[in-house]
């Protein structure tokens, strides 16, 4: 902005130095020519009382050496003589004899006036005088060297002027830019102090009230989830004393349960806890995998499910926090559990690539007819809350990846969670298309080991 206001600025001082500075050269190049004329013709009135007394040919060199310009003044006598030198042609002077005004006419090297004097006995005398070319011009050329001067500084001014504006405009714009782009990031407590021209202090007064206004509703969210997830406790409490009259069989159970509590306690303390910018965290993907597929596997075992876990041997570092990967690798292993039939074999499997991780959980079920409209929030063609897919698709973008949905080996679907990994750009993309793998075949490739269930321990 800086730059379109300086040359803005540039564009139009020079139009306004060009409309006054073409007029003022040519007016000072006619006044420079008038000024010569006018001068050669009071030179040659200087001489007409002279010649009003004597015609002699013997004085009249007198006369024109008085003037101080003899070498560019001749008279024109009566009787045909000549004194001084002359350049006018000789049919020019009878001409002009003739008359009763002053000629002027134009030669190689400058202009001749012609001046007839009239005397008594019908006799004349045509007083001629030239004007040198470097006279009609002189101080023309300093004249217009001052007028560029001028100009040039009125220019430079206007754009200097322009420029000092401009940084007060591009200053507050671009505060007004790193507050936005700060609040957008999480940073809720940034503020501004409105200045510069008045619509961008309007503007800065504008973005205080809307943060303060987001601060407000986001405080009342967060009141609200605490307030609803805290009621959760009443039947959680209801349900353990319950689970608590059926002895070892609930064991089970009650891990499951606890873990739940556990769950309800976390987010009424990230519910109550001020919103800040958002830091960079990681995990170890192997390493959650391990430990969901550990809870997993015995309901697995229970409805006999054959199933594998692959890729997940050595540590495989992912940009995100491990309660929210665990969170996402439950939903997506509670809907193959939920909605396929029992039997249903599934396959977990970790692929790294050049910058990217991948989660590929693929099952053996019915698949999913309409993709693209699965990975609607809310929408659920299974009776659920449509909310699984849409909270693991937002858990990749968060990393600069996507979450992609097509069939799988088994005949099933198969959900594909890519993370990137390196840090060049990780902001969050806008809801993406569905598209095809990047990298077809890729957990076919990969070496398939079977995790044993001896080394698995809760």
């Amino acid at each position: 902005m800086r730059r379109t206001l300086a040359l803005l600025a540039l564009a139009g001082a020079s139009m306004i130095a060009l409309a006054f500075l073409v007029p003022l050269g040519i007016f000072v190049k006619e006044g420079a020519t008038a000024r010569a004329m006018t001068e050669a013709e009071r030179q040659a009135s200087a001489l007409v009382p002279v010649l009003a007394i004597t015609v002699n040919p013997d004085r009249l060199p007198h006369a024109l050496a008085s003037t101080g310009a003899q070498d560019r003044i001749a008279l024109h006598l009566p009787g045909g003589g000549t004194v001084g030198t002359a350049r006018a042609p000789v049919q020019t002077v009878a001409a002009v004899s003739r008359l009763n005004r002053a000629v002027t006419a134009e030669t190689d090297s400058g202009y001749l006036l012609l001046r007839p004097v009239a005397l008594d006995g019908d006799r004349t005398v045509v007083i001629e005088v030239f004007v040198p070319a470097q006279e009609l011009t002189r101080g023309v050329t300093s004249s217009w060297a001052v007028l560029t001067g001028v100009a040039v500084v009125l220019v430079a001014g206007s754009v200097l002027v322009a420029d000092r504006l401009g940084i007060r405009v591009v200053r507050s714009a671009r505060r007004l830019g790193r507050a936005a782009s700060a609040l957008g990031a999480g940073d809720l407590t940034v503020r501004i102090k409105p200045e510069g021209p008045p619509e961008l202090v309007a503007a800065g007064e504008a973005f205080n009230t809307m943060a303060e206004h987001v601060v407000q509703l986001l405080a009342a969210e967060r009141e609200m989830a605490a307030d609803l997830s805290h009621r959760l406790r009443t039947p959680l409490t209801a349900l353990r004393l319950s689970l608590d009259h059926l002895g070892p069989e609930a064991e089970q159970s009650r891990h499951s349960l606890s873990r739940l509590e556990t769950e309800v306690d976390q987010i009424i303390a990230a519910a109550r806890e001020p919103s800040r910018a958002p830091e960079f965290v990681s995990c170890d993907a192997a390493e959650v995998l391990r430990e969901r597929l550990t809870f997993w596997s015995a309901l697995a075992d229970d409805q006999h499910r054959r199933w594998e876990l692959i890729g997940a041997e050595a540590p495989v570092r992912v940009p995100v926090a491990a309660t929210e990967l665990s969170a996402v690798l439950d939903a997506l292993l509670g809907n193959v559990f939920r909605h396929t039939p029992q039997g249903a074999a599934f396959t977990v499997t970790l692929h790294q690539g050049a910058g990217t991780v991948g989660i590929l959980v693929a099952d053996g079920g019915p698949g999913i007819p309409d993709p693209e409209a699965a990975l609607r929030r809310g929408a659920s063609g299974s009776g659920s809350t449509g909310l699984g897919l849409d909270i693991a698709r937002q858990l990749a973008e968060s990393s600069g990846g996507d979450l992609r949905v097509d069939r799988s080996s088994l005949g099933g679907a198969r959900v594909q969670l890519w993370f990137r990994t390196d840090r060049r750009d990780r902001t969050p993309r806008a809801t993406r298309r569905l598209v095809r793998n990047r990298w077809p075949g890729a957990a076919r490739k990969l070496g398939r080991s079977r995790w044993s269930r001896a080394a698995r321990t809760p």
